[in-house]
């Protein structure tokens, strides 16, 4: 991360909102890249800048547990400058990056990779998520142990489920070890095979092949099954369905060690994004029915989903203007997420503390990441954010080089003014 500590700055006059901690107007001064005080009218010094945040919000640094940088091998897609660049835009200062690169980080060797290139050119904190298994081929673990010596927070062969049951348990026992979440994404192939949407109403009238919810709730049942076995701390991807959400709600009350997330694109948006053949709406697991929505939604309201977290995954824009079939999955998130999140508030969903903890100390805890928090003797990680600030989704204006979102034209209210890593600013409108 290509960051130096800043001179001393007060912020002044915001709206300081750090869930479970502060939330109310107050100032807050930054002194060699640390939080050095949070109160009412604190002194300003003739060494220290100050900038007035009347009317804004001075909120923790957002945490991503779900980012795809594309660096090693895709750089035509994403890489570390543009992805960290789109991240402090949408006010994300540590972001987790997923393995299917090329080659798969199965290794200490492209950890290091990473994490250089993400000192000398992101512009955020980057953690970088090892494989599960060599090559994410679902057959050979990887070695964990160096994984997280080198700088993985948490493993996960991402896109591709580990079908095998056995794999798995060892997985989740060979990561208990090193006391490192096991991250899947839950689908059962065989269930899913061909699929390229819901299966449901629209799929059905489109003639595309779907991919039913079933294909999500086998595999969330035989994760927290092995993971109550084992005792590891499991955390799932992207649920997108109703009957998962129940699943994970029920494990917890059991106090199995789970931790889940969801992404804007689940909660706002139906199959019926799909129509048209609309490519920008493709991903996996797909866009439900509204019941899953509601299910999402209800899930976050009450704790038993985690983190909004955003599955970026950016891809060039000749490749999502195939045909729908050929398409790739996957859809850019972190320069929407806030407004998208926010929609939730508007709605009377959730209130903004809870948006903002889902945001923030919600996924920094599901990783036991130092992040997520304005407390005195923390890194100035910090969004600056104009609640009332309203604009439109135009993606030609995204840091990232990814195009491909279902919201381009939408309106949306709240919107990231300043963003700072370790004291330091690294983005502004």
């Amino acid at each position: 991360m290509s960051t130096t500590a800043a001179q001393s700055l007060l912020i002044r006059h915001g709206l300081v909102i750090d869930p479970g901690r502060i939330n109310e107007q107050a100032d807050l001064l930054i002194r060699d890249g640390k939080i050095a005080a949070v109160g009412k009218d604190l002194p300003a010094t003739q060494r220290v800048d100050v900038l007035d945040a009347t009317g804004l919000w001075v909120l923790p640094g957002f945490v991503d547990l779900h980012v795809h940088l594309r660096e090693p091998g895709f750089e035509y897609q994403e890489t570390i400058q543009t992805g960290t660049a789109a991240a402090a835009a949408g006010g994300f200062t540590s972001i987790c990056c997923m393995p299917n690169t090329l080659p798969v980080n199965d290794s200490k060797s492209i950890t290091e990779f990473i994490l250089d290139r993400a000192k000398s050119e992101g512009l955020v904190r980057v953690y970088p998520i090892g494989a599960i298994t060599k090559r994410s081929e679902g057959k050979e673990l990887s070695e964990y142990a160096e994984l997280k010596d080198a700088g993985c927070v948490a493993v996960s062969d991402d896109g591709k489920p580990v079908m095998h049951g056995m794999v798995m348990r060892r997985a989740l026992e060979y990561a208990r070890t090193f006391d490192l979440p096991v991250v899947d994404h839950c689908e059962c192939l065989h269930l899913s095979e061909g699929g390229v949407a819901h299966e449901g109403l629209v799929a059905t009238e489109l003639g595309l092949h779907g991919m039913p919810s079933a294909a999500e709730d086998v595999m969330v049942a035989r994760n927290l099954e092995l993971a109550e076995l084992t005792g590891s701390k499991l955390h799932l991807a992207h649920l997108s369905t109703a009957g998962s959400t129940r699943m994970v709600r029920e494990a917890k009350t059991r106090g199995v060690s789970v931790t889940a997330e969801a992404c804007p694109h689940h909660f706002m948006l139906t199959e019926e994004a799909v129509r048209e053949f609309n490519t920008n709406a493709k991903m996996n697991p797909p866009l439900r029915a509204r019941r899953d929505v509601e299910a999402i939604r209800a899930a976050l309201k009450d704790g038993t989903i985690d983190a909004i977290a955003t599955d970026h995954a950016p891809h060039a824009v000749y490749e999502k203007q195939r045909e729908f079939e050929f398409a790739p999955f996957g859809i850019v998130g972190l320069e929407t997420a806030l407004g998208l999140s926010l929609s939730l508030v508007e709605e009377g969903i959730l209130t903004v503390e809870e948006v903002i903890r889902l945001l923030t100390s919600g996924p920094a805890k599901a990783f036991g990441l130092p992040r997520g928090t304005l407390a005195v003797g923390s890194d100035a990680d910090i969004a600056v954010v104009d609640p009332v600030a309203q604009w439109v989704v135009d993606p030609e204006q995204f840091k990232s080089k990814g195009r491909n979102t279902p919201f381009g034209g939408w309106k949306l209210k709240g919107r990231v003014v300043k963003t700072f890593v370790g004291g330091k600013m690294v983005y502004q409108v």
